[in-house]
């Protein structure tokens, strides 16, 4: 295995899982992994058992692992280095290289820019040019309502800093759209780049309403030159006069920022993207992630799939010692590799450091939010267990903590892959709820 068992992460009391795993792989062996009491003994055969059992049942391209984060000690492990697909179970290694990088309070900000200059009577002289930052939210109050709960950065934001701020009353000019923080490509790797249903959006810098592009007298198909058309309506709303259209067009030196609209915080959009499963959140914010982080030195930076995942390969493996293969922020491609070990570690490690509680705080509850609403309702795992699920065709993922009945805290990874999703479902669950027994 990759991890070097002497890593650990800062602040983190435990050692590594490897050291864990193969301790207990050799004391399981010859009979001498003794919990503290006849009943523990019996609960952890028992959790073997059934898992060995639920395992057999669900065939050979499946793993899972149990760790006991309480007594720090590995309580089951089978075909656990196997590297397979996580499905959406990647966006935790998304969501974590955004958390350790840019921080929790972080926010993504979407800007006018003026070229020209202002003149008496609320008039500037000039263009204005709206530069997205590859916020997911943004776009109308509207669609923020509706999608988010109202938690996002909106056109009617950046409008009301225009009028009642900075005074503008005309513009002489137009409004363009601009999207080069990040590369135009619309998709990502499993559609071949091109625009793909599954993202339930368009990407781009400047993406309004998910990127929607809508129909009008401009480019349609420019997320950005959409995003500036519906400023310019808003403006006129406002009953701000433009004298020219609408486009997309790149920011020129020399422009003055004019109006701000920050996002909410990186852990609220992780909170956002992570209980529904957000593939469009998770693909726009690896993309921030190589604009801020990727590219090549004195060159300028990328705002790619390709180099943000780059850089959350590079993260995780300093933070944690482990190396997934990653190929986009979602988990859409097949083409993404991790392990229930290295998942595990991940959680494991993570678990008593700011970043762990707030991966934990955004994960889907069992029986009651998210990708978890409708499963594991009325048992023991309900309002106990927290979860991120992977599913792709054949793919079928879980992963997260439980508060199991002893107190203790576990993290669980389990993977069954080429089998129904539904019947993969079953076994997982049988298995969560196997941990919240425990």
């Amino acid at each position: 295995m990759s991890r070097n068992p002497a890593a650990t992460l800062p602040n983190s009391p435990r050692a590594g899982l490897l050291t864990a795993l193969l301790a207990c792989t050799a004391l399981l062996a010859v009979g001498f992994l003794a919990p503290a009491s006849a009943r523990a003994q019996d609960d952890l055969a028992q959790l073997q058992a059934d898992f060995s059992r639920q395992l057999s049942l669900a065939g050979p391209a499946d793993g899972a692992y149990v760790y006991d984060l309480t007594t720090k000690q590995a309580l089951f492990s089978e075909r656990a280095t196997a590297m397979r697909p996580p499905a959406s179970v990647e966006k935790l290694y998304t969501a974590t290289s955004a958390l350790a990088l840019m921080g929790p309070s972080a926010r993504l900000d979407t800007t006018v820019y003026g070229a020209g200059h202002m003149a008496p009577a609320g008039v500037w002289e000039g263009s204005l040019y709206l530069r997205g930052g590859g916020d997911p939210t943004f776009g109308s109050s509207a669609f923020i309502d509706s999608h988010y709960g109202g938690a996002g950065a909106s056109v009617s934001t950046l409008v009301s800093q225009l009028v009642h701020t900075d005074r503008i009353r005309r513009v002489t000019g137009s409004i363009e759209g601009d999207e080069s923080y990040f590369d135009s490509l619309r998709g990502e790797p499993s559609s071949d780049y091109a625009p793909d249903p599954f993202l339930e959006g368009t990407l781009s810098a400047l993406a309004f309403n998910r990127g929607e592009e809508g129909s009008y007298a401009g480019d349609p198909h420019s997320p950005a030159a959409y995003a500036a058309h519906e400023l310019l309506n808003a403006l006129r709303g406002a009953g701000v006069s433009v004298h020219g259209g609408s486009g997309a067009a790149t920011t020129p030196a020399g422009a003055v920022q004019l109006a701000q609209a920050p996002s909410p915080t990186l852990a609220q959009l992780i909170g956002l993207m992570l209980p529904p499963s957000d593939n469009f959140f998770a693909e726009m914010l690896v993309k921030g992630l190589g604009a801020r982080y990727g590219g090549v030195p004195g060159r300028a930076q990328a705002g790619t799939t390709a180099a943000g995942a780059a850089v959350v390969s590079k993260t995780i493996a300093k933070l944690l010692g482990i190396h997934p293969h990653v190929v986009d922020g979602s988990g859409l491609s097949e083409e993404d590799k991790t392990s229930p070990y290295q998942v595990a570690d991940l959680l494991v490690e993570l678990a008593p450091t700011p970043i762990g509680a707030a991966l934990r705080d955004s994960m889907a509850v069992a029986g009651r939010t998210g990708t978890l609403e409708l499963r594991m309702r009325n048992s023991a795992a309900a309002g106990r267990c927290q979860g991120k699920t992977g599913t792709l065709t054949g793919v079928s993922n879980l992963v997260g903590y439980c508060q199991a009945q002893d107190g203790h805290t576990l993290a669980f990874a389990i993977f069954t892959d080429g089998i129904p999703v539904e019947t993969a479902h079953t076994f997982q669950d049988n298995m969560a709820i196997t941990v919240a027994d425990y």
